[in-house]
């Protein structure tokens, strides 16, 4: 069911190169059978440094389906993906992560409730099963998602999982700022849409470094979670205006 949702995958990286053409072919068989009129594949790069973007250039021979869409400098993950975004031709957008810890496979367990209709639904994320990631990354993670759902009780145990299908025109008028990728879920709360949580599987990153730190994430990450606490407080819902 989930091959009749037309979408447009989502992907932002920043100096991935080595990923890329495994990550591609993976994608390729993902989508191997496909009307290509129902899809495309938009990798944004986000003011790489080590040729990520002229191999993406190469690999759009072995994907005809792929756009790659540039950023002169780094502008981070969430302007990468509101750029991709506004650049889909789809009306269903599907993001994930380009360090190839994400199986491409789990596309269509991600769409699956777009296909089945699913009443008022805003967001289908992914909540990874088992994290390929340091023990300091992992509990730091536990921790600061622990704090989120206390203030945004916004129900996931793991809201920065790349994996996230839902409507373009929502994201659009979803309040943008740096980061906001972290809190699409309360975000889509937010305007009355309906959350379904998705268990995904996570795989250890084989080439190149994380571009996160935990002290990174905390100095920003707190002033953003209690910005989009405010937010949900600040907000008395969504409503159909009725015209006489």
């Amino acid at each position: 069911m989930a091959q009749a949702v037309a979408f447009s995958w989502i992907v932002a990286v920043k100096d991935e190169k080595e990923n890329m053409a495994p990550l591609i072919d993976e994608i390729a068989s993902a989508m191997q059978g496909r009307d290509p009129a129902t899809y495309e594949v938009l990798f944004i790069d986000d003011g790489s440094s080590d040729g990520t973007e002229l191999e993406l250039a190469r690999l759009k021979s072995q994907l005809p389906a792929l756009r790659v869409l540039v950023h002169g400098r780094n502008l981070g993950k969430s302007a990468a993906l509101r750029t991709g975004i506004r650049a889909a031709r789809h009306s269903v957008i599907v993001t994930m992560d380009g360090d190839g810890q994400n199986d491409p496979a789990d596309v269509h367990t991600m769409l699956a409730p777009f296909a089945q209709h699913e009443a008022n639904l805003g967001i289908v994320a992914g909540q990874r099963i088992k994290r390929e990631d340091t023990f300091a990354k992992r509990m730091a993670s536990k921790i600061a998602n622990r704090v989120r759902r206390w203030l945004l009780s916004d129900g996931t145990r793991d809201s920065v999982c790349g994996w996230k299908a839902m409507p373009r025109d929502l994201f659009l008028r979803l309040p943008y700022f740096d980061n906001m990728h972290r809190f699409l879920i309360a975000l889509t709360m937010r305007e009355g849409y309906a959350v379904r949580l998705i268990d995904v599987r996570d795989r250890r990153r084989l080439h190149g470094r994380s571009k996160y730190t935990n002290w990174g994430r905390l100095v920003v990450g707190v002033p953003d979670l209690l910005g989009v606490a405010w937010l949900m407080r600040r907000f008395r819902g969504s409503v159909e205006a009725r015209e006489l």
